[in-house]
């Protein structure tokens, strides 16, 4: 296809004599455009904004906690309550599709709160107990100091990582909390570190309000004796973690006399099967969007071939004269085809360029979403690539059908219209 100023100033006149008609046409492919960008960013945003609420949890995790039995078993009545132990910590790390076990506990139980001080300050946050190898499934943003360590488990240490509101509350504003004292329930423990929230909603404000200290400190100072709340377990990467789930459970099953067929009594989540099924919604969406945006833009290029079919019919005359002038079916059909992919390129260019410049207004009113369900609602390079890709090729399919007309069009006749 040759470009060339004789070629550019024939396009030119032809737009030129109908304005409206061009506009309207090229108006149709740049909205096509614009839907498909707007779309694949909203999308964009709703993804990054519910991957924000995993929070850098591992994907192949997941929970496991007791719960009131439902099924008599082993001369045991239905609606037993059991609790989980050390030894369950134990026979969870024989199991070779589990990676990291992670016994936890909470002062007061599951979401309690305990009222925490500090000279003339309190404040009611979350006390865990918790496992250095916890910050491997769930990641923790260390702001200051350190994280847990396994001597700070084996010595029973004292001591105790605190989230960013607690250290907001407890502290002054520019004091350095490490090396300082809280008393937890009479006992005294010393701040080795702080975090920062990474997680969003209300996941995210609790963590800021939750105080970690040694898994085995916690039992000891509290009276907690081998009790374990609940586990969270992180499957090898090679094992599926519905697979490494379903081997825990019966473990668990077997060593508290649980019937197999109870599904009540051993309470799971698993981040894995969640994740999968988030991915597939989104995958879902990705193509829900490319096909009603190239749908949208398929009718617009189809109003390019309508009017390049009308103007096909009203210079069948000069089109003959070229060809009675020596020009082959090949020029004619270039120059169809290039009029064609020109409009489409440069209506199309307008819509993919105000659909990113609306998305990058819209992510700085927006930014990361700060917990939100949806945040940074932006498309990449490769997607804007695609979306002009697509635009070169409905132009060149706009152009085919009148050019292939033009091109069969005979001089004698063409010159005898008029």
């Amino acid at each position: 296809m040759m470009i060339d100023r004789d070629s550019l100033q024939e396009i030119y006149a032809t737009v030129k004599k109908n304005k409206l008609r061009t506009a309207l046409t090229m108006l149709g492919v740049a909205w096509g455009i614009f839907m498909l960008v707007l779309m694949l960013g909203f999308g964009n945003g709703m993804r990054n904004g519910v991957m924000q609420g995993f929070g850098g949890f591992a994907t192949n995790s997941f929970f496991l906690w007791a719960q009131p039995t439902t099924k008599p078993y082993g001369g045991f009545k239905a609606g037993r309550v059991f609790t989980y132990n050390n030894a369950d910590v134990m026979a969870l790390k024989q199991l070779p599709e589990l990676d990291i076990i992670c016994p936890q506990n909470q002062l007061g139980g599951f979401r309690e709160s305990n009222n925490v001080v500090r000279g003339l300050k309190s404040g009611t946050f979350s006390v865990m107990g918790q496992y250095p190898d916890l910050i491997k499934i769930m990641k923790k943003d260390i702001t200051r100091g350190r994280f847990l360590n396994q001597k700070d488990v084996d010595d029973r240490r004292k001591i105790c990582v605190i989230g960013s509101r607690v250290a907001e509350i407890l502290f002054k504003k520019e004091e350095n909390p490490l090396g300082k004292y809280i008393r937890i329930n009479g006992v005294y423990f010393m701040v080795v570190g702080t975090t920062r929230n990474n997680r969003g909603g209300n996941d995210g404000q609790e963590e800021a309000q939750t105080i970690y200290i040694p898994f085995t400190t916690f039992q000891k100072a509290f009276n907690y004796g081998d009790k374990v709340g609940w586990f969270v377990v992180k499957a090898k990467d090679q094992v599926p973690a519905a697979t490494a789930e379903d081997r825990a459970v019966a473990l668990l099953k077997e060593r508290h006399k649980i019937a197999p067929e109870d599904k009540v009594a051993i309470g799971h989540w698993n981040m894995g099967v969640e994740f999968g099924k988030i991915m597939g919604l989104f995958t879902g969406i990705d193509w829900l969007v490319w096909v009603v945006g190239i749908g949208t833009l398929l009718a617009g290029v189809i109003g390019i071939s309508n009017i390049m079919l009308i103007v096909v019919k009203e210079r069948t005359k000069e089109i003959g004269v070229k060809r009675a002038l020596g020009a082959t079916p090949f020029n004619v059909i270039a120059q169809i085809l290039l009029e064609s992919l020109l409009i489409t390129a440069i209506a199309g260019y307008a819509g993919l360029v105000f659909g990113i410049f609306l998305l990058e207004g819209l992510n700085k009113l927006v930014g990361s979403g700060d917990g939100s369900m949806f945040a940074n609602p932006t498309v990449d390079l490769y997607t804007a690539l695609k979306a002009l890709s697509i635009i070169i090729v409905g132009g060149l399919l706009a152009g085919f059908i009148p050019a292939r007309k033009a091109a069969a069009i005979h001089p004698v006749e063409a010159l005898r219209t008029e």
